[in-house]
């Protein structure tokens, strides 16, 4: 997916619903001392420079990859769950109520386990990336990123209120030092 970052213009990222916004620059965040003090603080706790606009602008792009891949994975699951959890009803209404009651417990059964059958799948699937550290490493340090910014808008910097949020996903909350960085992309800066 980097050939996505690279059509990304510099400066600007793409939130959790799709939308793209302006990153916001190190250079106001540094201009609020309490703001700058937390990018300094939290940047030693997680080993990440929150002034460097490259760093984060990157950061920003992979938070967004790791959101797109659960994104998909939650549509997968929403779609059987509809159709065997909402769709039961009316074929029970429609059809189950009147057949036997041997038929019943088995239509019963056979539905219960096909959704727990598909979502423990497509929970499996999306525990492959929760285990990563790296991609954790990731969600910790948007998320801090994201409490740096409000840092700065209430100290009086021009952000916009609404600024993307990320979540308080628990997965979010461990930093894990051994886990490599995927190193950063060129890309054209502007001057």
């Amino acid at each position: 997916m980097m050939g996505d970052y690279q059509a990304l213009e510099f400066g600007k990222f793409i939130d959790d619903q799709g939308t793209t916004h302006d990153m916001v620059p190190s250079s106001v965040i540094a201009a609020v001392p309490a703001a700058k003090a937390a990018a300094e603080r939290y940047g030693r706790e997680v080993r990440f420079d929150f002034l460097d606009d490259r760093a984060v602008h990157w950061m920003l792009f992979q938070r967004r990859e790791d959101t797109a891949k659960g994104g998909l994975l939650g549509c997968l699951l929403a779609l059987p769950v509809l159709v065997l959890g909402v769709g039961a009803w009316p074929f029970w209404d429609l059809v189950a109520s009147r057949k036997s009651r041997q038929f019943q417990i088995a239509f019963l059964v056979a539905d219960a386990l096909l959704l727990i059958a598909i979502t423990a799948g497509i929970l499996l699937l999306r525990m492959r990336d929760l285990r990563q550290k790296s991609i954790r490493n990731t969600r910790c340090r948007a998320r801090l990123y994201r409490e740096i910014v409000g840092i700065a808008r209430r100290g009086g910097a021009d952000i916009p209120r609404l600024y993307p949020y990320y979540g308080m996903y628990a997965t979010s909350r461990k930093f894990f030092p051994e886990a490599p960085d995927r190193p950063i992309p060129d890309q054209e800066q502007p001057s």
